[in-house]
């Protein structure tokens, strides 16, 4: 007998075809690291124009138990010597359209309407980025990123 959780696995795209990276500052604390990811994958999910491309998968244990919504797709932690190397990436991303979100050390000044403010009143050179996530196509990815070691 087939169970309905199981059933999803005949729609599953190859794992290997995409993946979530992101790219952290490793001069940077690494709690306002973990938070910068928090936010970073909340807002990368916003900027793919169809979700379901994430491929989330519902989990069920034997008790019946529901572990709901995790992507099917690898998510690699990688690290940046500094603000710059998350810079460039940035760039290369934006000329080649590919979804991302970054963070940077304005978004932690205050509530909304500080952070707002702070990253107005400066340009894009002198913003301290924290880390950067994006999402697309596994091979695309890893020739933007092989600059960059394992975040461990």
């Amino acid at each position: 007998m087939s169970h309905p959780i199981l059933n999803q696995l005949n729609d599953l795209p190859p794992e290997q075809t995409k993946r979530f990276v992101v790219v952290l500052n490793q001069k940077i604390e690494l709690g306002r690291l973990m938070n910068a990811l928090g936010h970073m994958t909340a807002g990368l999910i916003n900027q793919i124009p169809r979700p379901t491309d994430l491929c989330f998968l519902e989990y069920q244990d034997l008790d019946g138990g529901l572990h709901p919504s995790i992507s099917h797709f690898p998510f690699i932690v990688l690290k940046a010597e500094n603000s710059n190397q998350i810079r460039k990436l940035r760039n290369e991303l934006i000329d080649r359209k590919l979804p991302y979100t970054d963070f940077t050390q304005t978004m932690i000044v205050g509530g909304s309407a500080n952070q707002l403010s702070a990253t107005v009143e400066k340009n894009e050179a002198e913003l301290e980025y924290f880390g950067l996530a994006t999402f697309g196509d596994t091979e695309a990815l890893k020739e933007l990123t092989k600059r960059f070691s394992l975040f461990r």
